[in-house]
């Protein structure tokens, strides 16, 4: 993936108040790993509906970290797992490791 996660957006979303930027972050580092436990356990035992869902909730973080091609390959596997493809699960798994990394070294 050659897209780098980034803080811009949260920067921009909380004015400069780092207060605001970091009640953001802490969010995201409490749910993206419950999210990401969630959604592999769903795609494990074939729930591709649940896993859809799934992917919908992680979508948010991807935009936050101004991974602007990773929401939009969320978009796309959110629609494919609808259908019970998992055709783009290890590009999905790519852009997952990307953005936790990211969030735990913040």
């Amino acid at each position: 993936m050659s897209e780098k996660p980034n803080l811009n957006y949260v920067y921009e979303l909380s004015g400069g108040d780092p207060a605001f930027q970091e009640k953001l972050l802490r969010i995201i580092r409490e749910e993206l790993p419950l999210e990401i436990e969630a959604y592999e356990k769903n795609l494990e035992n074939g729930n591709f509906i649940l896993a859809a869902e799934n992917v919908h909730k992680l979508k948010p973080k991807f935009g936050i970290t101004g991974l602007e091609a990773g929401y939009e390959l969320a978009i796309e596997y959110e629609e494919e797992l609808k259908t019970g493809s998992t055709r783009l699960k290890d590009d999905f798994k790519d852009l997952l490791i990307v953005v936790s990394d990211f969030i735990n070294n913040l």
